[in-house]
């Protein structure tokens, strides 16, 4: 058979281009925000991992050597009693980002603080740091300046207090606060998020490209099939329309010839030429060539749709088939011994479409005196073989590669997952097989 591969133009390459590059912005798009998200979650994540490191180091600081220095004279506010505390709180503070401390009664009173104008004064306790106090939890969150009590803590913008409840000795109940600079907090976020931005970016990054070879082929794949389907249109039309002028040929040159003699005959007759045996002669040949005239009718229906093919299947449509070609002097025989499965509509309609072209070409061009149709099936395939004693041809020709009819046919099996494969020689007959699967 000719080879029917389609050659993608230019432009069928541009337009692959043009839908590869669609998905490298998708794929570009999808990156940004991908890392968009992922630099906001290692943001938070490297946030909170900070603020439970802050409450932690708060914890430590106060056990390891602030509550220690607390006595009970802090709770009145003993200058003593300050002064160690400040001692034990400027030493916390060299080695953490503390900018702040305060420690409160309950009542809402500065017993101390690291800036001295803080202390003494009063003001109400929250609800989280009453509640503190009361369970003995440990909290943090990030300060509200704009309080009263944190006027000399605006300076630092935005600040992150941690506050957990103290004992004196004599088991008063203090609450200590530690407030530190959000920035801190902030950057062990952007430390987190440096520290695997470039593996995961890179990741994503290495996937884009992977993928764009197969983004690549799959468009190539896809203009492909549309350019065969394309091109199984075109082929389509063609068979359509040479099938239109092969029966408009054979209605005019058959059946229209035939029955415009009658015509003339019967008119001839009608006139009164000749005796009365002459117009019997004429009548008895009149009605011949109509009946003939019928029969070719009949036999060009069966060409177009055979009526028996879903009826009484595809035995009778092919011996339908058959009996044209034996009105033709062609010796036609068919076996369907090996046809041991009932087959498919489609791909029964399918077969006889098959055999119908190759006797076709058979009658019109092979010069053949016998044609052997045998049509086999089992559970996987049928098989449709067509074999003729005629003069045969090269299918690498050129002619052969301009065969509408069996390019079109070609395509109709193709789609239908079959094989069509032609095999001749000048001189030596031709066969035409067609098998299609049945799963």
């Amino acid at each position: 058979m000719p080879d029917d591969r389609v050659t993608e133009p230019s432009s069928g390459r541009g337009r692959v281009a043009w839908q590869v590059g669609q998905f490298l912005l998708a794929g570009a798009m999808a990156l940004l925000l991908v890392g968009l998200a992922t630099s906001v979650a290692s943001r938070r994540i490297g946030e909170r991992e900070a603020i439970i490191e802050a409450r932690s180091n708060t914890l430590g600081a106060v056990q390891g050597a602030i509550e220690p220095a607390v006595t009970d004279a802090l709770v009145s506010g003993a200058t003593e009693a300050v002064a160690r505390v400040d001692r034990a709180v400027q030493a916390t503070k060299v080695q953490s980002s503390i900018v702040r401390v305060k420690i409160w009664r309950p009542d809402g009173r500065i017993v101390y603080s690291d800036d001295p104008r803080l202390i003494g004064s009063i003001y109400p306790l929250g609800a989280d740091e009453q509640a503190s106090i009361e369970t003995g939890r440990i909290d943090a969150e990030v300060s509200d300046l704009s309080k009263p009590e944190n006027r000399y803590e605006r300076e630092f913008d935005k600040l992150l207090e941690v506050y957990l409840p103290i004992e004196t000795p004599d088991g008063h109940r203090l609450l200590f606060e530690a407030y530190y600079r959000y920035d801190t907090v902030h950057a062990a976020g952007s430390r987190l998020w440096r520290s695997f931005a470039p593996i995961s970016v890179a990741a994503l990054v290495m996937l884009e490209l992977v993928q764009v070879p197969l983004a690549w082929s799959l468009a190539r794949r896809l203009r492909q099939r549309q350019l065969e389907r394309e091109g199984l249109l075109r082929q389509t039309l063609e068979a359509s329309d040479v099938e239109r002028r092969r029966i408009a040929a054979d209605l005019h040159d058959g059946v229209v010839q035939e029955l415009a003699g009658v015509a003339y005959a019967l008119a001839a007759g009608a006139r009164g030429g000749g005796g009365e045996a002459d117009r019997t002669h004429t009548m008895e040949e009149s009605a011949a060539t109509v009946r003939e005239s019928i029969k070719g009718l009949r036999s060009l229906l069966v060409e177009i749709y055979p009526p028996d093919l879903e009826r009484e299947g595809l035995d009778s449509a092919l011996s339908d088939l058959l009996a044209r070609a034996s009105g033709r002097g062609v010796h036609a025989d068919l076996d369907t011994s090996e046809l041991s499965v009932a087959l498919p509509g489609p791909v029964a309609g399918l077969l006889y479409r098959a055999a119908q072209e190759a006797l076709r070409n058979t009658l019109n061009h092979a010069q053949a005196s016998t044609v052997h149709v045998r049509v086999s099936a089992n559970a996987e395939a049928a098989v449709l073989e067509v074999d003729d004693d005629g003069r045969g041809f090269d299918p690498g020709s050129p002619a052969a590669a301009g065969h509408v009819g069996l390019k079109g046919l070609e395509g109709l099996v193709g789609g239908a997952g079959g094989r069509l494969s032609v095999i001749s020689v000048p001189g030596s007959g031709t066969q035409v097989r067609v098998e299609v699967p049945l799963r």
